[in-house]
């Protein structure tokens, strides 16, 4: 199984949360979403985030859901590491740096463009019929396997992929009509 999909059960212990593992399947993971996020981050920056992250993990360990993914809390909790980074540092080196930062306007509009039509794609999902919508949901936001979907819905793996289809078909129809595609 591929790190990123292991659910927290796979990581808890008699007596906990074993740290060490998730340090060591998750490091790479922390570094490259600082290094994503926030390319001017020093090494020992991101060290030190990788280490609050562990941390924060092992402190909150009692209030994570484990079934769950892992890596979901890892990224959730390195990304607000990194924004609160950014909040205490507040400092620029140079012109180029303050230039750089800048928000550009016309991303400002294609990320307003993308979050309406989001909204309007997950309308359209939750008109589904409910069976179609929990399938939908499953498969493309909790990333569930199609084996896992048909086990949980107590269908065939052929009738899920099928479904899936014809969900992804009536989508790509109404946001070709809309013209969003």
């Amino acid at each position: 199984m591929e790190v990123k999909n292991r659910k927290i059960y796979n990581y808890m212990g008699q007596k906990g949360l074993i740290i060490e593992d998730v340090m060591n399947d998750f490091s790479n993971y922390i570094y490259t979403i600082s290094r994503n996020a926030y390319m001017y981050l020093a090494d020992e920056d991101i060290e030190e985030i990788a280490m609050d992250v562990v941390l924060t993990v092992w402190k909150n360990q009692d209030k994570l859901d484990i079934n769950k993914k892992m890596s979901s809390y890892i990224a959730g909790i390195t990304k607000n590491l990194i924004k609160k980074k950014y909040r205490d540092k507040k400092i620029i080196d140079s012109i180029d740096d303050y230039e750089e930062q800048l928000v550009n306007l016309k991303d400002i509009e294609i990320e307003f463009i993308e979050k309406e039509n989001d909204k309007e794609i997950l309308e359209q999902i939750e008109n589904l019929k409910v069976d179609e919508n929990d399938i939908f949901i499953k498969y493309y936001y909790e990333g569930m396997h199609i084996k896992e979907i048909s086990n949980s819905m107590h269908m065939s793996e052929s009738k899920v992929k099928s479904k899936l289809f014809r969900i992804r078909k009536k989508l790509k129809k109404y946001l070709k009509k809309e013209g969003i595609v």
